[in-house]
């Protein structure tokens, strides 16, 4: 059964332990610990043994998603404390020095980009990426991949080509503007059209936010929703 949950990026932004007490009265299974700005990783992790996340069967963390050039190793520094068997996602932009990163082989998670970012957005961009990165894994976000190619035609190259390096996928709806919203029917219709392609044992974690603060139940319902969107059996039929 597919592990599914939010990242708590989405949920309460630099605030992860508000995060988990929302999440923790749904019925998650995947937990995506987001550090999305630089400054926020070092305490996140510093935060880590303090955690219960007990409840989850995959975890990972998000890197920051732009750092200062001098801050690239010592962000390597920091993740050597984060637990081996959890995928780090780092947009393809912050990695300078792919020699650097390489140790890292398959725990590193390069996620394809939306509008605003240099690199990451097509089959071919990540295809240079992976060069650089032979071990490297895939978080497939779904929602970047509608933003670039509303057909999801491009969204169909990057599957079939890194199928087998796929870890985990991101589940939302990314607006004109690049800000993630939540699951709407204009985008499960378009994500219907890959949804067979993405195996059923695969992390969903879900990036959908709200213009408050979610509740519990908002939080299951959204769940629901995505559950429901990438069940490939829905397509078959």
């Amino acid at each position: 059964m597919r592990p599914i949950g939010f990242s708590t990026g989405a949920l309460a932004l630099d605030d992860f332990r508000t995060a988990l007490s929302i999440l923790g009265g749904t019925t998650a299974t995947a937990v995506e610990l987001s550090a999305l700005r630089q400054r926020e990783l070092q305490p996140l992790v510093e935060a880590l043994d303090g955690l219960t996340l007990d409840k989850y069967s995959h975890i990972s963390v998000h890197l920051p998603s732009s750092i200062e050039l001098e801050f690239e190793c010592r962000l390597l520094d920091i993740v050597a404390q984060i637990p081996r068997d959890w995928p780090l996602i780092a947009h393809p932009n912050i990695i300078t020095t792919p020699d650097k990163w390489r140790p890292l082989g398959e725990r590193l998670c390069i996620e394809n980009m939306d509008k605003r970012k240099p690199v990451g957005q097509t089959a071919r961009h990540l295809r240079d990426v992976f060069q650089q990165l032979p071990r490297a894994s895939l978080c497939f976000d779904i929602g970047h991949a509608h933003q670039i190619d509303p057909t999801m035609g491009e969204a169909v190259l990057i599957l079939e080509e890194f199928k087998g390096r796929m870890r985990q996928i991101h589940v939302s709806e990314v607006n004109s503007a690049s800000k993630h919203d939540l699951i709407s029917l204009e985008a499960r219709k378009a994500f219907s059209i890959v949804s067979h392609l993405i195996p059923e044992s695969l992390p969903a974690v879900l990036e959908s936010r709200w213009k408050t603060g979610p509740t519990p139940e908002e939080v299951q319902c959204e769940i629901d929703i995505a559950e429901d969107l990438l069940r490939s059996t829905v397509l078959a039929g």
